[in-house]
């Protein structure tokens, strides 16, 4: 019988929009006070983030971190114009200066493209962009002792990897070992078959789990088979963290809830959407290694 025990976590926006001091110290507090064992920090706001007070609150909650973020369409690393991706080049090396200065061992997310819709399909050139990009990130990220994810995303935020085959397709061409893979149920729901196969063909190089429904709201109010996925997961037996993640118009903040097209209020407490997600993957995570639907 596997037994998975994994670092259950929750997004920084479930409880703050945006990444001032007080905001993460109250994103830590809370994360503590629901159960979590760690928080995700989305870089989108890194230059406002304080990392020494955020380290200093993150390790005084014994609370772990993970980093995580996209591009722009201006600095874009699947771009075919050297400018656009110096600039995200420059953006995420400086990502992993803050993701190493908060003493996170994982930066993740589209680190390949821009968040949003694209116009046409992936250019050659703009691929070969995103390989030599990530693989010096991650040969830089390697000698910091931390991994780089590659979130795979639905077709209206990103061109350059949609489905798990893709992403171990650019993880194999970028050919470092401290890249995995980052799967999200959300983006699997509009994308793959099914939510077993996935698992199964990313197996040993799964990294990180996103838990969130088809509406982005409460765990279970959506269509989403999450016990074939925990399933699947008990059965390449997966160990990572797991993350609650899931947005709101009422918290997220006017330029980010653009790019992610939180349109809605899905939801307008944190705290009670935070502590039904918890029990809502404890249960699937007990029942999936007991071989329980």
């Amino acid at each position: 019988m596997n037994q998975m025990k994994n670092p259950v976590g929750v997004h920084a926006l479930v409880w703050v929009g945006n990444t001032s001091p007080d905001e993460v110290e109250k994103a830590v507090e809370s994360t503590k006070a629901s159960g979590y064992d760690l928080l995700e920090l989305s870089l989108h706001d890194f230059k406002n983030l304080d990392t020494r007070a955020a380290k200093e609150a993150l390790v005084k909650a014994g609370v772990g971190v993970a980093c995580s973020r996209g591009l722009a369409f201006d600095a874009d690393v699947s771009s075919d114009d050297r400018a656009v991706v110096a600039r995200g080049e420059k953006i995420l090396q400086d990502s992993l200066a803050v993701t190493d200065q908060l003493g996170a061992k994982i930066l993740t997310g589209a680190l390949y493209s821009a968040l949003g819709k694209y116009s046409q399909r992936l250019t050659e050139t703009g691929r070969d962009n995103v390989v030599k990009v990530l693989r010096s990130l991650a040969q830089e990220a390697a000698g910091r002792g931390i991994s780089l994810g590659l979130e795979i995303c639905n077709r209206y935020e990103t061109n350059v990897v949609n489905t798990a085959r893709e992403a171990l397709r650019l993880a194999d061409d970028i050919g470092e070992d401290n890249v995995f893979i980052h799967l999200d149920t959300y983006h699997m729901n509009i994308e793959e078959s099914n939510f077993i196969q996935p698992v199964l063909d990313v197996g040993d190089r799964l990294g990180y789990v996103h838990i969130g429904e088809n509406h982005r709201g409460y765990l279970g109010a959506g269509s989403i088979d999450f016990s074939s996925f925990f399933q699947a997961l008990a059965r390449v037996e997966y160990s990572g963290p797991i993350t609650f993640e899931s947005f709101s118009s009422a918290i997220v903040s006017e330029t980010l809830s653009n790019d992610l097209a939180v349109w809605r209020n899905m939801w307008d407490d944190g705290h009670d959407l935070a502590k039904r997600a918890r029990t809502f993957i404890d249960a699937h995570v007990a029942a999936a290694a007991n071989g329980e639907r």
